[in-house]
């Protein structure tokens, strides 16, 4: 029974060191797996999207900017009315100053004072007749009084034009920030 028991312990010793064998060879082969394992892993450098995903994406931005936008570019639509506004506005305004300065230069020549101040008879040089001192002082008083009353006029003539523009700039506003 010595011998089927030794011939047990041999087969069993061969055994275990076949498995050694085995062990170390699997330990060979398996100890690159980390690396192999992130070798081959797959990066996605770029993203591949649908189509109809990238259109519909394009749409919610279109839709998120187009209101910005279009507020923007209003803004800047009535700020530039406002600028050519203001330009007239002072384009008439010049105008208005230069017509009262030429009337000014106009009536001052007209109306000389005459070499004799204590005299009260002068004489217009458009009419010829003798007036007095004080009719001229008034004639002088009503025509500065008309120059004030004719800006006034011409002011709110400008006023009136800006504010029936603002008005229609108001109506003619876009009320569709929201429609696609």
């Amino acid at each position: 029974m010595a011998s089927s028991l030794e011939g047990c312990v041999s087969s069993l010793r061969n055994s275990m060191q076949l498995l050694d064998q085995s062990i170390s060879i699997l330990d060979s082969g398996v100890s690159d797996f980390p690396r192999l394992s992130k070798t081959l892993q797959t990066t996605r450098h770029f993203e591949l999207i649908s189509e109809p995903d990238l259109q519909s994406a394009q749409s919610a931005l279109l839709s998120e900017i187009r209101p910005e936008v279009e507020n923007l570019l209003g803004r800047v639509s009535n700020y530039l009315d406002k600028l050519e506004r203001r330009e007239q506005a002072l384009i008439a305004k010049c105008d208005l100053n230069e017509g009262r300065l030429s009337r000014d230069s106009t009536s001052a020549s007209t109306f000389r004072p005459s070499s004799r101040a204590s005299q009260k008879i002068s004489t217009v040089e458009s009419g010829g007749k003798p007036i007095s001192a004080l009719q001229e002082l008034k004639y002088k008083q009503l025509r500065a009084k008309k120059d004030r009353l004719s800006y006034a006029v011409e002011t709110l003539e400008l006023q009136a034009k800006q504010r029936e523009r603002q008005l229609r700039m108001s109506m003619a506003a876009p009320q569709h920030f929201y429609d696609d």
